[in-house]
């Protein structure tokens, strides 16, 4: 009995061009079923991800024949930012889509150190695509983002980017999401020019009381109304710990004096991913300050550079990936276990 082969083409696809579509016209040509692994899915939008997964599936569709969209699948697949249970999720997917005897080959080009993942999968075969010249998403959206006017950067992408691919953005650039996206690019422009070390510290605080976490809403410029842990920048001659703690009470007057915080710290967790933040290379240290039930929670209220600090129950947060900033949705589920794998 021969075994289907089904080829499967992994990236974030934000904002996809001519050299990501060469990628799946020889999956095509390689197998009878295609799988698009679509990359940080569910997480809110950033600089680097401006496009949901429905919409990054709404692009790769538009040049595609008929024929085509009918032999592709989506595999929307989170950033865990660790890849024993990123490389589990993509197998447990792929293999739910293919079948257990699916012959599957991984379509994909060496494009530089991101490209890793191609390599992490030895039980499928590997097919490797020489790559376009010239043709970079990256550069791609700060010529999107950057420009005064829309249809003026697209009309600069044309020799990168199908016509099908630019009247979707022309389209989406009328939507209100789009100037939002730009005031962010913007904003973390301007933050990588004034942030110029290799990398920065801050401390974060994840608060519990018994079944409830303490989040902040924040007010920007980066991630503007996402909800967040409490945290921020470690100051000269500060220990992580108190940075931590520091910002808590500067975000949310929690009311207990730090040195009950302190007695309260469950544990800590360094999160270092180099693309954990859209704004360059931040490693944080998360602590986890868990306080038993109480009878009542304590009264917080958003200040300093947030506009909004709330109780949520640890039942509602799984919902909520898509609303929170950056990886903090991976930092809770570290220490409250929000995601079931």
């Amino acid at each position: 009995m021969t075994r289907k082969t089904v080829a499967v083409v992994v990236g974030r696809w934000q904002l996809v061009h001519q050299g990501q579509e060469a990628l799946f016209q020889a999956a095509f040509g390689l197998a009878q079923e295609v799988i698009a692994v679509l990359g940080s899915a569910f997480k809110a939008r950033d600089p680097r991800n401006p496009f949901v997964h429905e919409e990054r599936r709404q692009m790769l569709l538009a040049n595609l024949t008929p024929a085509q969209r009918e032999r592709l699948h989506f595999l929307p697949v989170r950033d865990y930012f660790d890849d024993r249970r990123w490389n589990a999720a993509v197998t447990f997917g792929v293999t739910a889509l293919a079948g257990e005897n699916a012959d599957i080959v991984v379509v994909g080009h060496q494009k530089d150190h991101t490209s890793y993942y191609l390599n992490n999968f030895p039980r499928w075969r590997q097919q490797l695509v020489d790559r376009l010249a010239d043709v970079d998403a990256t550069a791609m959206r700060r010529v999107f983002f950057e420009a005064e006017d829309p249809d003026a950067a697209l009309a600069v992408m044309a020799p990168h980017v199908s016509e099908p691919v630019r009247a979707w953005l022309q389209a989406w650039s009328r939507l209100p999401e789009y100037e939002r996206r730009k005031r962010e690019h913007a904003a973390v422009a301007a933050y990588r020019q004034k942030y110029t070390a290799v990398a920065y510290m801050t401390g974060d605080a994840v608060v519990t009381v018994g079944q409830h976490v303490l989040l902040v809403r924040r007010k920007g410029p980066f991630g503007e109304d996402l909800w967040a842990v409490p945290g921020g920048h470690l100051e000269r001659g500060e220990r992580l710990v108190a940075c931590a703690i520091r910002e808590l009470v500067e975000e949310t007057q929690f009311p207990l004096l730090p040195a009950t915080i302190l007695a309260a710290l469950q544990g800590a967790a360094t999160f270092e991913d180099p693309l954990r933040s859209a704004r360059g290379r931040l490693i944080t240290m998360a602590h986890h300050f868990r306080f038993g039930d109480m009878a009542s929670l304590p009264e917080v209220v958003g200040s300093d550079d947030v506009k909004e600090a709330r109780w949520f129950h640890r039942d509602e947060l799984a919902a909520m990936e898509s609303q929170l900033f950056e990886d903090h949705f991976v930092i809770l589920d570290h220490f409250l276990g929000l995601i079931r794998d």
